[in-house]
């Protein structure tokens, strides 16, 4: 079962906060960035499984508290960056419980191998040219 923000609403605690940057007037008066706190560790919702592989994946994104925090601050309305603070979260998820791609062991070609050796060759006979007898 995949973990969603629906799911974690319980869990998740969203603030909001004046935004930075362009925006005018409204800048200055209106809390429209907001921030998403999560405490992974303390999930009751999430198994002990789930929670060792978000915490090992998502470790760049955790604070010391071992609050994962994410904001959004794109928008101009508080309710259209909360919508885009819970779709990163989910993209998120969704991401850190993708299995790698197994990859395919291959060989080098025989015209790519001729092209290397015949590179090498032509490097070696500029250097040889340069050599002072």
């Amino acid at each position: 079962m995949l973990l969603t923000a629906t799911q974690l609403e319980s869990e998740i605690l969203l603030s909001a906060s004046r935004s930075s940057g362009a925006g005018g007037q409204n800048v200055n008066k209106v809390n429209t960035k907001v921030t998403l706190r999560w405490n992974i560790a303390q999930s009751t919702i999430a198994t002990d499984e789930q929670k060792e592989i978000l915490l090992k994946k998502l470790t760049s994104r955790i604070t010391l508290e071992g609050d994962l925090m994410l904001t959004s601050q794109e928008h101009r309305s508080q309710l259209q960056n909360k919508e885009a603070v819970l779709q990163k979260l989910n993209e998120l998820i969704e991401k850190a419980f993708q299995k790698p791609k197994p990859r395919k062991v291959s060989k080098p070609s025989k015209a790519v191998k001729k092209k290397r050796l015949d590179s090498k060759r032509k490097h070696a006979e500029k250097k040889e040219w340069r050599k002072k007898f």
